[in-house]
């Protein structure tokens, strides 16, 4: 089992959290087993993002995916997202 964090921040939480409900089957096609979304206490605009997926690899190859990437843009993510993984 592998797991990703993803923390980044947002330029609106409810439109970031439209575009992130709507790639949910880009995320089962990626490999993601499971999910949850965290806002920063007194930070709602700050987003950590945590997935699992079988492995590292397959982890990796999903946040290299060209149509995960644009979804970031659409979003509105803000800056570079800092993604760490993790077996």
């Amino acid at each position: 089992m592998a797991m990703s964090l993803v923390l980044h921040r947002v330029a609106d939480y409810a439109a970031w959290r439209q575009v992130y409900d709507s790639v949910a089957a880009l995320q089962k096609a990626g490999g993601v087993m499971s999910e949850s979304v965290h806002r920063t206490a007194g930070d709602p605009d700050n987003v950590l993002v945590v997935h699992e997926f079988g492995t590292v690899d397959e982890a990796r190859a999903f946040f290299a995916d060209p149509a995960l990437l644009e979804a970031l843009k659409r979003g509105g993510v803000q800056g570079q997202p800092r993604i760490e993984f993790y077996d």
